[in-house]
């Protein structure tokens, strides 16, 4: 039984990558008027022609291959003035709406995007190297823009309606997605991807981006392999999923590792790690799974470490608690835009699981289970970098006490605009440093002196 009806074998096939290698050489204008109606027609008449039961059967190269020599043939069928290169676009574009998403493949296929903020159907704009940039892309109208967040948000078993007007999930890569639509947003739907890159950044490359210097990363390498507790405080966009990924690599193979997320976006390389995600709650408001359950459950999953992808509600509370209970080593990220600021975060968040626990025992909960908080920001010039690697060292009455081991200090800028500055260490050996000679961990005592201007 064939695919589609009135197929065109006398037309030339392109493959996937043939189309991929197209799309990256063409400019990303949008299509003339006349084009989209063209698109919206010629997509319409392949649903009514596609036969959905062969379409499950065959591979995924032998559909598309089959349905651009459909879209081929439905194209001869129109009567248009185009030109060959335009003609192409439009099914270029209608093969993105059936096996894609739409008018955002071509800004997906583009590694040096990192982010993608549709405001509305009518704006698209992109960042590229910390760096905002209004596209020419656009959706025909509302409802195309909401059947392409309904078509990411089902791909993870999530949905969104007026009755759950806003949803986290991932793309099949791991990127983030959030989408918000009325009436909660009020000018129309909007939706905000950040781009994972498929290859994960590790620690040699955020060296050779000067995200961070080799001292600073052979210390974070000792830290990890010594289990000591790491806690990844930035704002958003400061690279802490990035840096948190990079600092998993130095976890042995031979570790059992529970990672704990709102939408999975960890790609740990090691061969024994379980995802856990949270559910949000289902039509009748029930069923939802909240990070604080899964991170209680993990504690009976036999973890060797724990890796929360961010805190921020009462399950800090037991992620200190599984860090003072003999799960060293585990690693998190919370939103602050400096170390002191993190810990008071964290003292607002276990207030939420023990509202009537003493601050002061709170705070020796959070000295005693920490050892490092890595702030990492996103500067001026859109570069992200380490600006501090600060120890917590104790408690002084009833404060917590730290102190930086490296830190980031600004220097001024560049006529380019670029930040200017330099990687310090302050020359304060960490007083962890006896758990890494416990580890047999020995670092170069002249690693607690190392600058670097960048």
């Amino acid at each position: 039984m064939p695919l589609v009806a009135d197929r065109h074998p006398a037309q030339p096939i392109l493959t996937w990558d043939q189309r991929i290698l197209q799309h990256a050489g063409r400019s990303r204008t949008s299509l003339k008027p006349e084009c989209q109606e063209l698109k919206f027609t010629l997509h319409r008449k392949l649903l009514d022609r596609i036969n959905l039961e062969a379409l499950a059967s065959i591979d995924n190269q032998r559909m598309r291959t089959e349905v651009r020599q459909a879209l081929v043939a439905l194209m001869e069928g129109e009567s248009t003035l185009l030109s060959s290169i335009d003609k192409q676009q439009v099914i270029d574009e209608v093969l993105d709406e059936v096996f894609g998403l739409g008018p955002l493949e071509p800004l997906l296929e583009d590694p040096t995007i990192s982010d993608i903020l549709v405001n509305t159907h009518k704006q698209v704009y992109i960042e590229r190297k910390g760096v905002l940039e209004l596209t020419s892309v656009t959706f025909r109208d509302d409802a195309h823009l909401l059947r392409i967040i309904d078509k990411i948000v089902s791909q993870v078993g999530r949905r969104i309606d007026e009755s759950s007007p806003m949803v986290d999930a991932r793309l099949i890569d791991g990127s983030r997605v959030n989408a918000i639509i009325p009436p909660l947003a009020v000018d129309g739907p909007i939706l905000s991807i950040r781009r994972f890159s498929t290859d994960k950044l590790m620690p040699p490359d955020l060296v050779e981006k000067k995200a961070t210097t080799p001292a600073m990363m052979e210390l974070l390498e000792a830290a990890v392999k010594a289990r000591l507790n790491i806690i990844i405080s930035g704002g958003t966009g400061a690279g802490k999923t990035t840096l948190l990924n990079a600092l998993s690599a130095f976890i042995s193979p031979r570790e059992r590792i529970v990672t704990i997320e709102d939408a999975a976006e960890l790609q740990l390389k090691q061969p024994h790690v379980v995802r856990l995600e949270t559910r949000p709650p289902n039509l009748e408001g029930t069923g939802a799974v909240k990070q604080r359950e899964l991170l209680i459950n993990s504690l009976r999953m036999r973890p060797d470490r724990i890796i929360c992808g961010e805190v921020r509600g009462e399950e800090a509370l037991d992620m200190l608690q599984a860090m003072n209970t003999g799960h060293e080593g585990s690693l998190t990220t919370v939103h602050a835009n400096t170390p002191r600021d993190a810990i008071s975060r964290l003292e607002v968040m276990v207030t939420f699981a023990a509202a009537n626990m003493p601050m002061l025992s709170i705070r020796q909960q959070i000295a005693a289970a920490i050892h490092l908080i890595v702030q990492a920001a996103r500067l001026s010039d859109g570069t992200r970098r380490v600006v501090s690697i600060t120890e917590i060292t104790g408690m002084e009455g009833d404060v917590v006490t730290l102190q930086d081991i490296f830190v980031f200090e600004k220097r001024g800028l560049s006529p380019e605009g670029r930040v200017l500055g330099r990687f310090a260490a302050t020359g304060i050996r960490p007083k962890f440093y006896e758990k890494l000679l416990a580890a047999g961990i020995r670092l170069n005592s002249n690693l607690f002196d190392d600058v670097m201007e960048v």
